[in-house]
């Protein structure tokens, strides 16, 4: 059985002594709160290696700590829940873990009409890291696949139409693309020691008008050129989705401005007004977040 954590944040979080009711007890006189919901996938790497739930509860935690942000009601779910009621109106859908979480859920069918449902109707989705992750047999030969028109593209995890690539490197630099496009509000260049995606598969014709670089890198190392790693795409329903290349390593948290990034693409897919300096949010340590472990317990023999 997957559990849903249906409340805001407990009292570490929160600063107080009791956690917080859901934002659905809004006032009869406000407006209704956006509902985003995170599904933390399942995680089989090394602690501190992709911590998918640990990762959705910091993502959380500053959508709901966030200046300049409306009130929202946020919801972490470990797995594709159980009550469909959960995702009732959803604004956006953030996934995390290894591989497209409704791909390798328990009642996958069940899953991806589910969510064929919600974009259906407009709502955003956010995929991160290997979240965005496709193997060869769950896509037609073709490379067809409902992420491809919901997201703008994917990670093609040996599949026979495509090959996307990864790799980790002892510093990874991410640009923003210059432009005016919403998630590139109040962030700048960062880099980090840990892996990347490249030549990520936006259809067989390449990139379309829908899809929006958001940061590159200079990748791989022996012929560098600029591979899209952060996209935005706006999809024909009027839907949004987002693809983000990071993190790997649950430290990577620590940067500012990679968690600008995110969660401007957050905030921008459930059609939300972004602050003019991006959504900015500091962070207690990150141990208070639960991952098995905030440090790597595995890193490439060739840093070691």
């Amino acid at each position: 059985m997957f559990r849903c954590s249906l409340l805001f944040v407990i009292a570490v979080f929160a600063g107080g002594g009791a956690c917080q009711a859901l934002a659905a007890d809004t006032a009869a006189d406000q407006p209704p709160r956006k509902k985003i919901v995170f599904i933390a996938g399942p995680c089989p790497h090394s602690p501190g290696s992709h911590e998918a739930e640990a990762g959705a509860r910091v993502l959380k935690y500053c959508l709901d700590h966030a200046a300049g942000l409306p009130p929202l009601q946020t919801i972490v779910c470990s797995g594709w829940p159980a009550d469909d009621d959960t995702l009732r109106g959803a604004a956006a859908m953030v996934f995390t873990g290894d591989l497209f979480p409704p791909e390798v859920a328990p009642g996958r069918e069940h899953a991806m009409a589910a969510l064929g449902d919600l974009m259906s109707k407009g709502c955003g989705i956010v995929c991160l890291h290997y979240a965005m992750g496709l193997k060869a047999d769950t896509v037609a030969d073709d490379g067809s696949h409902p992420l491809l028109d919901w997201l703008g593209g994917y990670y093609a995890a040996n599949c026979k139409h495509h090959k996307s690539s990864g790799g980790f490197f002892e510093k990874v630099e991410y640009l923003p693309v210059p432009g005016k496009h919403p998630i590139l509000r109040g962030w700048k260049a960062f880099s980090f020691q840990g892996e990347s995606y490249w030549n990520i598969y936006f259809g067989k014709n390449g990139s379309t008008a829908a899809v929006v670089p958001i940061a590159t890198c200079m990748l791989p190392p022996e012929e560098p050129k600029p591979q899209v790693v952060a996209w935005a795409f706006e999809r024909k329903d009027g839907g949004r989705g987002v693809g983000l290349s990071p993190p790997h390593y649950f430290r990577e948290w620590r940067i500012d401005d990679l968690r600008t990034m995110v969660l401007n693409g957050i905030a921008w897919a459930a059609k939300i007004e972004l602050p003019a300096a991006g959504v900015q949010c500091k962070l207690p340590e990150l141990g208070t977040f639960q991952p098995k472990s905030v440090e790597p317990t595995w890193l490439p023999p060739k840093w070691k």
